[in-house]
């Protein structure tokens, strides 16, 4: 297979990729010195694929919530009895896998052994292997990690958020699904899933570290089992009738937590598209979140100074091309005072205006949090492959923040940042 070449003129980085006949992406990065290696292995399926149309088919097919999470467990099951572990271990890595809402991905770090390790995720991503037996066993397992999650925080406080802000996206639901749903999957739906998601042609694998690319791409071009790519996509089905409001601005509930948490998530109602336009929100976004509640704002002096709020402070931007929020999080012994100054500091922006110096400031900012990532082949690797999933190429980055100007982050912040579509989620201490 042959490899294309691109270097980054601002960075430095350089880039190794192709396409498999099988329509698998191949994405290799190159860190001369480094020690770790890392590798992620994904495909573009996820918590909110419940509802979608197989290409060649013409009938939707729904799944039980929880499915893709579900798989990803499975996955780790092989034919022969082995444990998947013990075979990265053996080559001295240490491996993983996760899933979230729109990906699910597998993964190992090592300093050594590359090659035996790659050959070792692709065969067992490309191993299926499930029974009535270990279906049924993985339901009790996976039914103990969900009503852990029930317990948990940190984890209501967000998911209860999402409730707020979205009437019938499939963003809402919890990505394990609930203990009904999970109680529905067999097999065979199992197996439907797979060959739909994990065709080839609707993933991706990236690897980052000391590596000879010619090699690490015959590595991968060798263990690469039979698969035929899709001639179309796959049609996921989402809600199209998603309204711009929210659900209800607050929610609360009561759970073991020591401290008050809360997250205020603001809506974005811009969403549709894909590649460098859908980059460019997330950076202007980024670049507002810090500008009005970064560490150096107006409001979270007030609020620290203040005791309202502590170190555990902090905001966020998911997206993808469907959806996407903005967030803001921590822990307060008053979350509705919080959330009171965050709409004050919004409004009183919008009378005022925002300032270019903190805009010029910030930018930099983010700037230097880019290049500092590179440093990490974990942190490459991850968000190369969420990036590109989204169809974003992780190397335009820099040609797209260098063209953002302050008009641009103006025109974001009136569009966006819209009160009536901002919601706060609350998990109080049980009393």
């Amino acid at each position: 297979m042959e490899l294309l070449y691109k270097k980054s003129d601002a960075t430095g980085e350089e880039l190794y990729y192709g396409t498999h006949t099988s329509g698998l992406k191949i994405f290799i990065i190159p860190k001369k010195g480094y020690s770790n290696n890392y590798a992620i292995f994904g495909t573009r399926y996820g918590s909110v694929d419940s509802e979608f149309v197989v290409p060649g088919d013409k009938t939707v097919t729904k799944v039980p919530d929880g499915i893709a999470h579900y798989l990803e467990h499975k996955m780790f099951d092989q034919p022969d009895n082995s444990n998947v572990f013990d075979k990265f271990s053996k080559y001295g890595a240490n491996a993983n896998a996760f899933t979230s809402f729109n990906m699910t991905a597998y993964l190992f770090s090592a300093t050594s052994n590359i090659e035996e390790n790659v050959e070792t995720l692709l065969d067992y991503v490309q191993s299926p292997y499930f029974t009535d037996e270990t279906v049924s066993k993985e339901q009790g397992i996976i039914g103990q990690e969900i009503r852990m999650y029930a317990d948990n925080g940190g984890w209501k406080v967000f998911f209860n958020l999402l409730n707020c802000l979205y009437h019938n996206h499939p963003v809402k639901k919890e990505i394990a699904g609930t203990v009904e749903s999970i109680s529905k999957i067999t097999p065979e739906l199992l197996y439907g899933c797979y060959n739909t998601f994990y065709n080839l042609s609707n993933m991706a694998i990236v690897i980052v570290g000391d590596v000879d690319p010619q090699k690490m791409v015959q590595t991968v071009c060798h263990n690469i089992k039979k698969s035929e790519p899709f001639s179309e996509d796959i049609k996921r089905v989402y809600a199209k009738d998603e309204p711009d409001t929210v659900v209800k601005p607050y929610i609360e509930q009561k759970l073991s937590v020591s401290t008050p948490l809360f997250m205020i998530g603001y809506k974005d109602t811009d969403t549709g598209y894909t590649g460098q336009k859908l980059l460019k929100k997330s950076i202007e976004i980024k670049i507002l979140l810090q500008m009005l509640f970064g560490k150096s704002s107006a409001v979270y002096k007030q609020l620290y100074y203040s005791g309202l709020i502590n170190q555990n402070f902090s905001t966020d931007y998911t997206m993808q091309p469907d959806y996407a929020f903005a967030s803001i999080e921590g822990e307060s012994k008053n979350p509705k005072e919080v959330y009171e100054a965050i709409k004050a500091q919004i409004e009183r922006v919008q009378s005022e205006g925002l300032s270019e110096d903190d805009y010029n400031r910030i930018k930099k900012v983010l700037w230097g949090k880019h290049i500092r990532s590179q440093n990490d082949v974990d942190e490459i690797g991850t968000e190369f492959i969420q990036l590109q999933l989204m169809g974003i190429d992780y190397f335009d980055y820099y040609d797209v923040y260098s063209k953002i100007t302050f008009d641009d982050v103006n025109n974001r912040f009136i569009t966006f940042f819209e009160n009536s579509r901002s919601a706060l989620s609350v998990v109080n201490p049980v009393e």
